[in-house]
């Protein structure tokens, strides 16, 4: 399928307009064959440009679809500066499914989609077939939930006071540090990171409004993602460490694993195992793209 063609789409949802790319034709999707989603928060489509061309590369005949998150990529929403909850975020996810109408689909999302995903699952039960959800942040399952809200709360203050430099060396601290949180570690300097100091007065970060939406604070009804007939595979990077001193999305991956009673599948590479260049991030894409044909199949 690597010369198959990608047609763009939009979806139209209440107060946004969601852009989606389908990589093949939806004619060839059959029920033991759905489309594969392949979708991030807030990254947008352009971060899963290796991974789509290593599933063609190995001769998958899936038909793809990649989409960007309201307010991410070429999607657009009336308010850029409001909150964007996970459950919007479903309900956005929701009207996809709906749009591309072939029946349930198969789903690689990873960090924040992940967690929309589950929510989905939970809220339309019958959009999903598989999900793999790889490292979920969902932090309210870990011990140090209550510190991480804090911190998140506080990175959003920072947001509002003192722009996107100094709220983004906030959050890369976090989502770096391994093991616990307390709260009291140190509040890195923008420029480690190469991010501006200065404030540029903008607020429509897609990564801040998920933030002001609890995206990383809320969990679905768990219940009913275990209720669903989805089949639900939640994935941890070989890199990101173990269910106590791992990375914070890590060590969700494992909290959510256990919450549903299973035992998360180990990809290759860490939290960007799937990446292979895109935002000057490389993971393994080829070992990656491997990996989840397996668990798919």
């Amino acid at each position: 399928m690597a010369d198959a063609p990608r047609t763009p789409g939009t979806v139209a949802v209440p107060g946004a307009v969601l852009a989606f790319d389908v990589i093949g034709d939806l004619a060839d999707a059959t029920p033991d064959a759905p489309p594969l989603v392949l979708a991030g928060s807030p990254m947008d489509s352009t971060g899963f440009g290796s991974l789509a061309a290593a599933l063609q590369a190995s001769g998958s005949d899936r038909v793809l679809v990649l989409t960007d998150p309201r307010n991410t990529g070429r999607s657009t929403r009336d308010d850029d500066t409001a909150a964007v909850t996970p459950e919007q975020h479903a309900e956005d996810l929701h009207a996809l499914v709906e749009a591309l109408g072939v029946g349930p689909v198969d789903v690689f999302a990873s960090s924040g989609a992940a967690v929309n995903f589950l929510h989905l699952v939970a809220m339309h039960p019958g959009d999903v077939r598989i999900l793999v959800a790889h490292e979920p942040p969902m932090t309210a399952l870990l011990p140090d939930a209550a510190a991480i809200a804090r911190v998140c709360a506080d990175m959003v203050a920072t947001y509002d006071a003192a722009g996107q430099g100094p709220a983004m060396a906030r959050f890369i601290g976090l989502v770096m540090h391994r093991g616990e949180v307390t709260g009291e570690e140190p509040v890195p300097d923008p420029a480690m990171f190469g991010l501006p100091s200065e404030d540029d007065g903008s607020r429509n970060d897609p990564l801040m409004a998920n933030m002001r939406g609890e995206g990383v604070t809320r969990v679905p009804d768990l219940d009913a993602v275990r209720a669903a007939g989805t089949r639900v595979v939640v994935g941890v990077g070989e890199e990101s460490g173990g269910p106590t001193d791992g990375e914070i999305a890590g060590r969700s991956a494992y909290a959510v694993a256990r919450a549903l009673g299973q035992e998360p599948v180990v990809f290759p590479g860490g939290h960007n195992g799937f990446l292979g260049g895109e935002f000057g991030q490389t993971g393994k894409p080829e070992e990656f793209a491997a990996r989840l044909r397996e668990v798919l199949g």
